[in-house]
């Protein structure tokens, strides 16, 4: 019994070390390689990589929205293989971690996997999972699951989530990747008006599973702005896109850019790096 205690002790230990081990990583969303843009589209997206590099993050987690495959045809198979495979020859030239969430303009309809995602899975794995870095707990989802011709998290993803959470320490702090956001206010602010594709359609429910956990702060993609909302304790943060205006210079007024975030201990902060991109270079 006293080697049990001194085993769980010395794992506690070691989870509450690392937890306060300081590190920082790069968050990258819509970053939208694209076929009619392929050549403006890798360069910028090499160029964010040279300044993460620069950043000194430990990895790289994407916000969704990887390549444009989406409106291709059955016909266009060759071509949506293309460009998941030039993403995936960038990557492995970055030699950095990388780890993926799925986005809407990621999805190919014309091979298998359920809402499209079967190609993505087939170069990058599963499109919601968790991993755990230095005491930190990561949730990444797939918010481009779809119910009654809306965006949602699906009753099978939820059953995944719960039976991940009741697996997590209730003071272990987690982070949230999601391409579609839980809270924006884009189309409000923007253009007076509320849209489904504002947030996922079930984003109450699914928030509602974090209530006893220690959720910290959830990443979000979607609408190439930058904008940060502050919630019962969670910071929700929009983090704008790689490719800004789709690759047409600023969105808005914001920036090609990516988020650096910073965790150390419980804590946490973060920066917007415009990587130096423009359209006229």
């Amino acid at each position: 019994m006293r080697r049990v205690l001194l085993s769980l002790a010395l794992s506690l230990f070691i989870f509450i070390a690392h937890a306060q081990e300081k590190f920082s990583f790069a968050f990258f969303t819509d970053l939208h390689l694209n076929a009619n843009e392929k050549a403006r589209s890798y360069e910028g997206l090499e160029k964010a990589i040279v300044e993460a590099k620069k950043q000194k993050v430990d990895f790289i987690l994407t916000g969704g929205d990887n390549v444009d495959v989406d409106a291709l045809k059955a016909d266009q198979q060759d071509k949506a293989r293309a460009l998941f495979q030039g993403y995936k020859d960038i990557i492995e030239r970055s030699k950095m971690n990388w780890f993926f969430t799925i986005g809407n303009h990621d999805r190919y309809w014309h091979t298998d996997g359920e809402y499209g995602s079967g190609l993505f899975s087939s170069f990058f794995g599963k499109t919601y999972y968790s991993l755990v870095h230095k005491g930190w707990k990561f949730i990444v989802l797939n918010s481009t699951e779809i119910v009654d011709g809306k965006y949602c998290i699906s009753e099978k993803q939820i059953q995944w989530l719960k039976g991940e959470l009741e697996k997590t320490p209730k003071n272990q702090p987690i982070i949230v990747s999601t391409h579609v956001p839980f809270l924006s206010l884009y189309y409000p602010v923007l253009e007076g008006r509320y849209t489904a594709a504002d947030t996922f359609t079930n984003q109450k429910d699914i928030r509602s599973l974090f209530d006893t956990y220690n959720l910290k702060l959830v990443l979000q993609g979607h609408q190439h702005l930058y904008e940060e909302i502050k919630v019962k304790g969670v910071q929700y943060i929009t983090a704008g896109a790689i490719s800004a205006n789709w690759w047409g210079g600023n969105f808005h007024g914001t920036e090609e850019g990516f988020l650096k975030v910073t965790l150390k201990g419980n804590d946490f902060a973060w920066e917007y790096i415009d990587y130096g991109w423009t359209v006229n270079k």
